[in-house]
């Protein structure tokens, strides 16, 4: 496992917090190169806002305060840690995606966009656009915001959810080598299709047991293929549902999942990514 270069963008929100910890926690471990980066839309704001007499000196304020803000940004918990700080301007998901790919960047560290109650039901525009746009995993999550800043961060069990395609692989690579790294406890869950109303006539009866077989001679297959020696969980119902139950009964510390652009039949699980990451209770690794 190698997370030599991890990216963390920063809009300084509380939400940020707790992203930062991880961050710094996988940094530390794998002994990576960390950037930190905020982007603005200053210079947009300064154009449109032309007709309306916005200063000249408006800009190059706004433009400091946010430097000042990124230097200081958890300045005492990275101190110890060597830190790239980068002030960027333009649409912020195109600009973390450019980087992103620019600089090789082998993990994305981001917190969704909810707050109170609405928390779960909410990935905000610019994650959701890193997560549809970059090519390298981005780690995210609706609770890290409730992360304690000092509280160390353990990785004892890892879940990783898949679908039998080049994505469930690639996933399941990924969660085998990053559970090694820390000899986590890794669990593979996959859902598996329910049978509605009517769908099942008489000579069906034998269908969810067929379908049961099935994946776990497919799964059997997949964890051979990655050589990754795990648990399983198979469970009937929505993936979202069936992940969250999994990640739940196993007090899991990080969920894996395989991300995919083009739905389709087979994509159950790219097409309930955002699903997936909304209802988990622990942060989200998409590959």
């Amino acid at each position: 496992m190698r997370l030599s270069k991890i990216l963390l963008p920063v809009d300084f929100s509380a939400r940020c917090d707790g992203a930062a910890h991880y961050a710094r926690t996988l940094a530390c471990r794998f002994h990576s190169d960390l950037t930190i980066a905020h982007v603005t839309e200053l210079a947009q704001l300064v154009a449109a806002g032309g007709e309306i007499g916005v200063p000249a000196s408006w800009y190059e304020e706004r433009r400091a305060i946010s430097k000042r803000m990124l230097e200081e940004f958890h300045s005492e918990e990275f101190g110890n840690i060597p830190v790239r700080r980068m002030l960027l301007e333009g649409d912020p998901a195109r600009s973390i995606v450019d980087l992103a790919h620019a600089e090789k960047i082998e993990l994305i560290v981001i917190p969704t966009h909810g707050y109170g109650p609405f928390r779960r039901f909410v990935v905000g525009s610019v994650t959701a656009k890193i997560l549809h746009d970059t090519d390298c995993p981005v780690l995210t999550g609706v609770h890290m915001e409730a992360t304690p800043p000092l509280a160390p961060i353990f990785f004892r069990r890892i879940l990783c959810a898949v679908d039998f395609d080049s994505a469930g692989e690639k996933a399941l690579r990924w969660a085998a080598d990053f559970a090694a790294e820390f000899q986590a406890r890794l669990t593979v869950v996959h859902a598996l299709p329910s049978v509605e109303v009517g769908q099942a006539r008489y000579f069906d009866q034998d269908l969810p047991i067929a379908r049961r077989h099935d994946a776990e001679e497919r799964m059997e297959d997949l964890r051979k293929q990655v050589g990754a020696a795990a648990d399983t969980v198979l469970a009937p119902g929505s993936v979202a549902q069936v992940v969250h139950d999994a990640a739940t009964a196993e007090n899991a510390d990080l969920v894996v999942i395989g991300r995919h652009d083009s739905p389709g039949v087979l994509g159950r699980l790219r097409a309930n990514s955002y699903a997936i990451v909304r209802h988990s209770p622990c942060p989200v690794v998409s590959v």
